[in-house]
C-alpha cells in the first residue's frame, strides 16, 4: 500500500472485520515537499517527511512522527545448509532429528521413515506426516505419545532441521545448542505512523466487480468444482480458467478478429 501511496493511487482495500482501516508505519526522511503536487517524487518526499499530500487529505488520517526502539541485526545469520546426499540427511535423522530435503519436499525421521508433504497452511508453514509409517514403526513410543497417533511436524520454507524432543529424551541425549551467529542491538529511530482509511463506497465496488469473474467461471464457463487434488494442480487448474474468461472477456471487449490481430502482434 506504500508503494501505491508514493506513486499517486489510493489503494482502496478490503479491510478485516470490524477495522475502519490500515495503520502503517514508513521510516521518516528529513526533506522539504510540495504537499499540493502530485508528482510521484514530491508525494514520497512528504509522506516520509511526516506531510499529508493534499491529495490525500480526505483517506489519511492522524499522521505524526515518532521516535521508536526497533531492532537492528549487526551480523545477519547464515543459513543452514542441506547435509548433502540423502545418507548424509539420514544419518543425521538417526541422531533424534526430523531432517527436511527441501528439493525433493520430504522430511527424514528419527526411525529412518520418509514423511511427505501433507498440506500447505494458512501461515505458509508445510505440514508433513506418514500415517501408515508412524503406525507400524516398532519406535513409535520413542516418538508418539497416544496409541492413535502419528507424528505431524511443520517446516517454514527456511527451516531444514528440527529435534524430536520425545525421541532425545527417550533416549536419554541432549538437545544440540545451536548457535545462531546472529547479533543485534536496539537503536531509536525516527518514524512516520498515519491511519489509511479507504473510501467505503469504493471498497464494495470492488467487492462487485470481482463478484461477476467468479460467476462467469462457475456457471457460464461450468467450472464448478476442481477435477485435480493438492495446492499446486489446483493453482494450475484455476489458472486455466483465468485464461480462459480473460480469452473470453478480450473477445467480447474487442471482437474476435481484433484480438486475433493484436495477439499475432504480441
Amino acid at each position: 500500500m506504500v508503494d501505491c501511496l508514493e506513486k499517486g493511487i489510493i489503494p482502496h482495500v478490503i479491510t478485516d472485520d470490524g477495522k475502519d482501516g490500515y495503520e502503517i508505519e514508513i521510516p521518516y526522511e528529513e526533506a522539504e515537499a510540495n504537499p499540493a503536487s502530485m508528482d510521484a517524487e514530491e508525494l514520497k518526499k512528504a509522506l516520509h517527511a511526516g506531510q499529508i499530500p493534499k491529495a490525500y487529505t480526505e483517506v489519511i488520517q492522524d499522521m505524526k512522527v515518532k521516535t521508536v526502539r526497533r531492532k537492528a541485526v549487526d551480523e545477519k545469520q547464515e543459513k543452514c545448509s542441506v547435509y548433502g546426499s540423502p545418507e548424509e540427511m539420514l544419518e543425521k535423522a538417526n541422531g533424534g532429528y526430523l531432517v527436511r530435503d527441501p528439493e525433493r519436499n520430504l522430511v527424514y525421521c528419527p526411525a529412518g521413515e520418509i514423511l511427505r508433504q501433507k498440506c500447505i497452511k494458512k501461515n505458509g508453514n508445510i505440514r508433513y506426516a506418514n500415517k501408515n509409517a508412524c503406525k507400524h514403526c516398532p519406535n513409535r513410543n520413542k516418538c508418539c505419545k497416544g496409541k492413535g497417533e502419528w507424528k505431524e511436524i511443520d517446516f517454514t520454507k527456511d527451516q531444514l532441521m528440527k529435534p524430536c524432543k520425545d525421541w532425545l529424551k527417550a533416549e536419554g541425549k541432549k538437545l544440540e545448542e545451536r548457535k545462531t551467529g546472529e547479533k543485534w542491538h536496539y537503536e531509536k529511530r525516527k518514524v512516520v505512523k498515519f491511519f489509511l482509511k479507504p473510501d467505503k463506497e469504493k471498497m464494495s465496488q470492488r467487492m462487485c466487480l470481482s463478484e461477476h469473474p467468479f460467476g462467469t467461471i462457475k456457471r457460464a464457463m461450468g467450472a464448478a468444482y476442481f477435477l485435480l487434488r493438492g495446492i499446486q494442480k489446483v493453482a494450475g487448474e484455476f489458472a486455466l480458467f483465468c485464461l480462459g474468461y480473460n480469452l473470453e472477456w478480450a473477445k467480447n471487449l474487442l471482437g474476435f478478429q481484433k484480438m486475433m490481430e493484436l495477439m499475432e502482434q504480441a
